[in-house]
């Protein structure tokens, strides 16, 4: 499987990258940073073009989060347990831990969480899960998963466009594993931005309906 993921990596073109993310957003372990900042270097050297790779990237995402969204709606939480638990799970570096997480990371933000989490690395790809399992409105969840999505690739791309006016492209992988972990505190910070804004903006909400309500 690994050796079939590779050979997409390597030839990257907008089905290859489209598949890609449809399979980071289930449960294959594809480093989507090593998908999406190459294509975006090579839409700087004219060989895609950066905002279809934004966008196929983001489709590819949306069908891999519906399938997940869609088996946990159907098949509920003892069996998406047991695969986590399961060889073929652990062979795609689930395991029971990771899905608590992902819940528990759900519970806590709500549905809002389909947003923030899909920009926060180990739960980004399960997120969709507990979504199905607690039934959320699909077309909200969709709408949230697109946007979430849709900032991770553009951050992505532009990392990976920057990169091209400086590093040689056999520095690349190498560069944007050395990137990532300043991405990461950056989409964390950006992350706690989009939650208390949220929250803001639900006590007001919650604080003009009382007060229509006395009215």
């Amino acid at each position: 499987m690994f050796d079939f993921l590779y050979r997409l990596i390597e030839h990257l073109n907008y089905t290859n990258i489209t598949l890609l993310m449809l399979l980071e957003s289930t449960v294959v372990p594809v480093p989507s940073e090593l998908v999406v900042a190459p294509a975006a270097y090579y839409a700087a050297g004219g060989n895609l073009n950066v905002v279809l790779v934004v966008l196929f990237a983001t489709i590819g995402a949306d069908i891999g989060a519906s399938i997940n969204y869609f088996a946990a709606l159907y098949v509920g939480r003892p069996i998406v347990y047991k695969f986590a638990n399961s060889k073929l799970g652990h062979l795609c570096l689930l395991n029971e831990e990771k899905v608590k997480k992902s819940e528990a990371y759900f519970d806590k933000h709500g549905v809002a969480a389909t947003l923030t989490g899909r920009l926060i690395p180990g739960i980004r790809h399960l997120i969709s899960l507990p979504a199905g399992l607690t039934r959320m409105n699909y077309w909200k969840f969709l709408l949230y998963t697109t946007i979430g999505a849709g900032a991770w690739h553009t951050i992505l791309a532009a990392m990976g466009w920057y990169l091209h006016s400086i590093v040689p492209e056999d520095k690349l992988n190498e560069t944007i594993e050395r990137y990532n972990a300043y991405i990461i505190g950056g989409i964390i910070a950006i992350v706690v931005l989009v939650i208390v804004f949220l929250v803001i903006r639900h006590k007001k909400h919650k604080k003009n309906s009382d007060a229509d309500n006395v009215s």
